[in-house]
């Protein structure tokens, strides 16, 4: 699927064009097995979004005030809610995160449409580790740290500039909270990088760990630039 929001817009039931906003979704609630979500009272497609699974792409969501809420798919139980102002030809992400029936979304205004063209990549981090510590992150690209902070649970970054080639990534707490990771990023990409998982976890499955997705392309000029959003397998 390829959703260019460039020329954003649904066409509504009296033929007008509706400038609409993107989101994208994803289950970073590692006890919860799968999930649904509703934008308003409608279902986002996708459903079941299983552990670290997401809805492959910005979705076409009208613009406003609207109402989230996840849901445990297979009892159809409510397990968090909030609401989110949505803004024409914006893009935002929305991350179910939480464990043990403490459960809550993080919504994020994606810039990735004021992203200069610059032959470079963009990369951010957000922490989905529920856990009270603040553990280092850093991501590391051609010998520099682009990023390195003390990260709390939900804290998601700014998107910055790296290099196209190898990033190294690491977050640690010291204690319960160690992964490293290196990934290739390409040119004029842009990357969210995962942190997800349970300090000590007894299911290898959710132990703490680095994934990553890409969220789409940069391209054109600063003046006229277009982005592309593609779906990239979060398995990677």
């Amino acid at each position: 699927m390829i959703v260019f929001f460039a020329a954003c817009s649904k066409t509504n039931d009296n033929g007008n064009t509706v400038p609409v906003s993107g989101l994208m979704a994803f289950n970073l609630a590692p006890d919860m097995k799968g999930i649904g979500i509703t934008l308003s009272g409608n279902v986002l497609p996708g459903a079941p979004l299983f552990y670290t699974n997401y809805t492959g792409g910005y979705l076409g969501a009208y613009p406003g005030t609207r109402s989230i809420t996840a849901y445990d798919y297979f009892v159809t139980r409510p397990i968090s809610s909030s609401q989110a102002s949505l803004e024409p030809g914006k893009y935002y992400s929305l991350f179910v995160v939480g464990a043990n029936n403490n459960y809550s979304n993080l919504v994020t205004k994606d810039n990735i449409d004021s992203l200069t063209v610059n032959g470079q990549a963009y990369i951010r981090y957000v922490n989905a580790i529920p856990d009270s510590s603040k553990p280092k992150v850093t991501i590391n690209a051609g010998g520099k740290d682009v990023i390195n902070e003390q990260a709390a649970f939900t804290n998601a970054s700014d998107f910055v500039p790296v290099n196209a080639g190898n990033v190294t990534i690491n977050i640690n707490n010291g204690g319960n909270i160690q992964a490293s990771r290196i990934i290739s990023v390409e040119a004029s990409k842009i990357y969210t990088v995962l942190l997800t998982g349970l300090p000590d976890a007894k299911d290898s499955a959710q132990s703490v760990q680095i994934k990553y997705i890409e969220n789409g392309t940069v391209s054109g000029s600063t003046a006229g630039k277009t982005v592309s959003s593609s779906s990239v397998s979060i398995s990677k």
